[in-house]
């Protein structure tokens, strides 16, 4: 990795706290879901309630890397707020909140400080039998907000909650309720060609799979380019906590998917088979998307030891970073409030189109924190060898 690319990611960093740091001196308590015309504070609908885990998250990632207590206070704050929704039913994404983004990093944080806080743990592990509490029997998976009979493919970046829970607790029942899900997630919503359909839908009396639709992608038999991702990412992920083959064989034919149709620069369309023109054209990129495929691929290039395929995941997500850090810095844009402009939250109900979104920021974020400890442990092997 040269000097050049590391600069351009230190700094994206850096711009990173600086834009979290003015929104929560400008808003405090406020956990933003997606900027309108660049701004976090606006009158638009939410839709669903699933983000509020992100900006913590940021915090938590700031705090990682800079030991600065201003990020760990702040943390802490944020964090704390949102354990009542270790409870919530209503939304099928506290692996987001608990996991990916607060409660997760708080308890990880305690341990590298020598005086492990199992309250913290607890926290995380009450989420994931909480989010379980939605799986259905005949199905066979966990039903998303949007219906007992639907399965959203975004539900693959939040199962790793329940893995966490069962692992931690030796809880066999559970183990097997997350590995239900995801077999009946790669059945029934990823494509033998590695691409992904948003939502199933199946019939509740008998659990038959009825169909592949969708959401927020173009049709129901398209590749939601954000779906495509958390599939890729969680499927991954998964494989991580449970060693589980068919896994990781998954997430490498997402990845397959993504390297074969995502351009050179890394920037993927809102959906795959968009058209070339018109209202929901393929030009209209998410750079969300983007940033979730970039740190899935990265997780990939760790868990293979396939060298070749090491290269593939390493160059696309490096490619799509530079292009992330060179084009769509909310920098460019007077005024604007995000760090990553150019998400798509849902392009059908025109909200959050082209704006900077908190998942996208969020996952940005962890994307140039791996890249930098990846430069690290590069540069270590260096001195080590001279």
């Amino acid at each position: 990795m040269n000097s050049n690319r590391l600069s351009r990611i230190q700094h994206a960093f850096v711009f990173a706290q600086q834009q979290v740091g003015a929104l929560v001196e400008r808003d405090p308590g406020f956990y933003p879901l997606y900027t309108d015309e660049g701004k976090w504070r606006h009158s638009k609908p939410a839709w669903t309630h699933w983000c509020d885990g992100f900006l913590p998250g940021m915090m938590w990632i700031f705090y990682e890397e800079t030991e600065d207590p201003k990020w760990r206070e702040l943390a802490e704050s944020y964090s704390q707020r949102l354990e009542p929704r270790k409870d919530d039913r209503e939304v099928h994404d506290l692996g987001f909140i608990f996991f990916h983004g607060t409660y997760r990093r708080w308890y990880e944080a305690t341990v590298r400080d020598g005086v492990p806080d199992p309250a913290l743990k607890e926290v995380v592990i009450h989420a994931g039998r909480t989010l379980a509490r939605r799986f259905h029997e005949q199905a066979g998976c966990l039903r998303s907000f949007h219906g007992a009979d639907s399965n959203f493919i975004d539900i693959m970046m939040n199962v790793s909650v329940i893995f966490y829970a069962a692992l931690e607790t030796n809880d066999p029942a559970l183990l097997a309720l997350a590995h239900r899900h995801c077999v009946t997630t790669r059945r029934t919503l990823v494509r033998g060609d590695g691409s992904t359909s948003h939502e199933g839908i199946f019939d509740l009396e008998t659990g038959e799979f009825l169909r592949q639709t969708t959401q927020q992608g173009y049709r129901g038999d398209s590749c939601w380019s954000r779906g495509l991702a958390w599939s890729l990412y969680g499927f991954g992920t998964c494989y991580r906590l449970t060693k589980e083959p068919i896994y990781l064989q998954t997430a490498q034919l997402n990845a397959q998917y993504w390297l074969a149709h995502v351009p050179e620069s890394g920037m993927a369309p809102w959906d795959f088979d968009a058209p070339e023109v018109g209202p929901l054209s393929r030009a209209q990129v998410d750079t969300s998307a983007s940033a979730i495929a970039a740190v899935g691929l990265l997780n990939l290039a760790e868990l293979t030891t396939d060298a070749p395929q090491q290269n593939a995941y390493l160059d696309c997500a490096l490619k799509t970073i530079d292009s992330l850090c060179a084009n769509y810095l909310g920098e460019g844009v007077d005024g604007w409030e995000g760090t990553l402009r150019g998400g798509v939250y849902h392009i059908h109900k025109q909200l959050g189109v082209d704006e900077s979104v908190m998942w996208g920021e969020f996952f940005f974020v962890e994307a140039l924190q791996r890249i930098i400890h990846r430069f690290r442990r590069l540069h270590r092997q260096e001195e080590k060898a001279s």
